[in-house]
């Protein structure tokens, strides 16, 4: 199943490609303050609503999703916590990174069609990880490996904004990864059900029609299972909240003013997003790959703009 908000965070089903079923009604009992409640708490419950979902979907009438605006289908979680430096780079790493990982905001969600702000900061550089996010299902404190995917309710496409280079270089993460519009998400959320193997799945991002991303997240270093087992040994994980799986570096490629970004993670659908820069900074157009083969380190130095004489 595949669940999305439309409009005023109207819960629909998607029942074809560019169709979808609304189900509010279905769901109206969900005790809720906002559409960020509902979809934690329609996850929490939804063994109770899957019947009455799916035949609504089956048999209602299809609203067409052209012209609708589809809104973060997770518009509120909880936690999102975000891997780092979860990928093995095409198999070029020696090892496996020691595993880790962050917090970012919720309040830097945006949606499909939504604009990811640059903030008038000196970062030597802005760019967007695409990554697969797992949804957690139920509640995950101390979850052994061999039970973690009980736990996952589905999947969805994200985005990890990155201002990069800010100082000072020990105080970085925060300011860094939580910059409101920094955590793209959508179109809709997956159930687990739908995916048959997560460590699989094809993920490509493109930059003004460009791909520039495009691995698998067969490249993992801790497979998912592996990262809710840490994770939840550290924190409670509840219903609805976010763990974001990591990126493969090399295609990482910097956002400037006006790009139009798409990321396909196979199976979960097509999550576009503008990019908006008020100070229209420039970067060269390549990927951390493309500096590497040139034998230059570190990342893409500004080229024009405020802030382009200190980077």
């Amino acid at each position: 199943m595949k669940l999305l908000f439309i409009e005023d965070f109207r819960l629909c089903v998607l029942r074809e490609a560019d169709h979808a079923v609304d189900v509010s009604a279905i769901v109206a009992d969900i005790p809720r303050t906002g559409p960020g409640d509902l979809m934690s708490g329609l996850i929490a419950r939804f063994d109770a609503y899957r019947g009455r979902l799916e035949a609504a979907a089956a048999t209602g009438t299809p609203i067409p999703l052209a012209g609708k605006r589809i809104r973060p289908p997770l518009p509120k979680p909880g936690n999102i916590v975000c891997m780092a430096v979860n990928y093995m780079e095409d198999g070029t790493l020696p090892a496996p990174a020691p595993i880790n990982a962050f917090h970012k905001a919720a309040t830097a969600i945006i949606g499909p069609g939504d604009t990811m702000v640059l903030p008038d900061i000196p970062a030597t550089i802005f760019e967007g990880e695409a990554e697969l996010a797992v949804v957690i299902g139920k509640r995950a404190s101390n979850v052994p490996a061999a039970q973690a995917m009980d736990h996952v309710f589905g999947y969805v496409n994200f985005i990890d904004g990155s201002a990069r280079g800010l100082k000072p270089a020990n105080n970085s993460f925060f300011q860094m990864k939580s910059r409101d519009s920094f955590a793209p998400i959508g179109p809709w959320l997956v159930t687990r059900d739908e995916i048959a193997d997560p460590q699989a799945l094809r993920v490509r991002l493109s930059n003004n029609g460009v791909v520039m991303q495009d691995f698998s997240t067969s490249d993992m270093a801790h497979a998912i299972p592996r990262c809710i087992e840490w994770v939840s040994s550290i924190h409670t994980l509840e219903p609805g909240d976010i763990l974001a799986t990591g990126t493969n570096h090399r295609g990482l490629n910097p956002f400037m003013d006006g790009d139009r970004i798409e990321l396909e993670v196979e199976g979960l659908g097509v999550l576009r997003f503008g990019v908006r820069d008020d100070l229209k900074r420039v970067w060269k157009r390549e990927t951390r790959l493309d500096r590497q083969r040139a034998g230059h380190d570190g990342p893409t130095p500004q080229a024009a703009g405020k802030y382009a004489t200190a980077a």
